[in-house]
Order: C-alpha cells, then structure tokens, then sequence
C-alpha cells in the first residue's frame, strides 16, 4: 500500500483519481493548494506527488521546488493544462518525473502512477533479501536458492520485486496486473495467478504447500519475509 498525494485544485477531479488509486490498493490525501501541500509532503512524505501547476495561491512548481530542496527523492508527476514543450522541458528540469496534459486517459495515468510508484517503491529495498531457501539481490535482479543463481523471466523479477517493495501485506491482483503488467484492474486473466505458479517452483520448497509466497483468497497476494 503506497501513499500518494494529489496537489488538484479541481475538486472533481482530484475525487475521481483518488477514488481510482483507492481502489488499486493506495492511501491517498489530496490537497488543493500549494502550502497545503508542502505541509503533506514535509508531514505524510508520500511516494508519489501528483501536482497540478496552476493553483489558486501559489504556482505548483514552488511545491516541485519544496520537495527537492528537502532532499526527498520522491517520484513529482505533473498535471497540466499546459501542454507547450518548453513548459514539459521547464518541470522535467525542475526535478517533476513524469508530465502529463489534460485532458488525459485515466488508464495513462494509472499507469504512469504505477510505474513511478514501482521506482519510489524500489529505492526502498536493501541490496540483499531473504526469505526460506531464497535471497534476492534486488538491484542487481538476481536470485540464488540454496547458494545458487536462479533464473528467473524479466515478468516473474517484476513480480518478485512488486511483492517485496511490500513484503508482509496483501497486494490486490489489480494492482499487480496494473503494476507489473499495465493491464486494466478490470482485465480478465490468470497470468497472475501463473507466474506465482512458476515463482513458487523455482523458489519455495514445496510449491503445493508455500511458506512465503502466499496466497489471499479473494484478494490478492503476500511475500512473508520474516523480520521486515
């Protein structure tokens, strides 16, 4: 569960992206100006800050400029009205990740969400993971079992890593297909359900009976790590 501030002065849409980053899996507070707004960031420390540039008391670039000079690392995804390429290359410069013109997909900008959060999420890990007969190297996206390299399909690291960044909690499918995959939440498939398959055999040692790579009927997955 990962916590994302959306700086939206337009109250109906910060509503309808806070109502669908609930419904993936997220925490998220929403704030409609710029002091506002660096006081959540300074206090809450989200991991992803969705900001949209024109606000009614101060521009959205002082909140862009508040986050980096605190020394946060956190992902800034822009929202604006303001689609000319010298104001995209202006917030980029600035510090923003990511940059996207109203009006937008809402399924793009899941998306874009989803993969900054995948970044954020990821700077978090240690170098090194264990879990039963396995230890990951996160950075370097490898695995040994029982001392020896594992190898593992580009998707099922992914998948690996997206569980890890969150080891211990439930993570909704939809949010691993959104995540991993980029499908829709509302997509119909197993391949979720095939890759922990394959992530089970090469990694627990009994895939019929998992001790870390666990199961949440109705609900989703977890990556039991024992003392994280």
């Amino acid at each position: 569960m990962a916590r994302v501030l959306i700086v939206e002065d337009q109250r109906d849409l910060a509503d309808v992206l806070a109502e669908n980053l609930v419904a993936e899996g997220h925490l998220v507070r929403t704030a409609s100006r710029a002091a506002a707004a660096r006081d959540a960031v300074s206090e809450w420390q989200p991991d992803v800050v969705v900001l949209d540039l024109m606000l009614p008391d101060e521009p959205g670039e002082t909140v862009l400029r508040h986050v980096r000079r605190s020394g946060l690392t956190t992902p800034v995804l822009i929202l604006s009205a303001r689609g000319d390429e010298r104001t995209k290359v202006k917030g980029l410069r600035q510090g923003a990740d990511d940059y996207v013109t109203k009006p937008f997909s809402l399924m793009e900008f899941l998306a874009r969400v989803e993969s900054l959060l995948r970044r954020s999420l990821g700077q978090r890990l240690p170098d090194r993971v264990s879990f039963g007969r396995a230890v990951v190297h996160p950075r370097a996206r490898r695995v040994e079992v029982d001392g020896a390299e594992v190898q593992l399909r580009p998707r099922e690291m992914d998948l690996l890593l997206a569980l890890l960044a969150r080891s211990n909690q439930v993570v909704p499918r939809r949010t691993l297909l959104a995540e991993v995959w980029g499908y829709s939440p509302d997509a119909r498939t197993r391949t979720v359900d095939w890759h922990m398959a394959e992530l089970r055999r090469k990694l627990e040692g009994d895939p019929a009976d998992p001790r870390h790579l666990r199961t949440v009927r109705g609900v989703g997955y977890r990556l039991d790590v024992p003392g994280r």
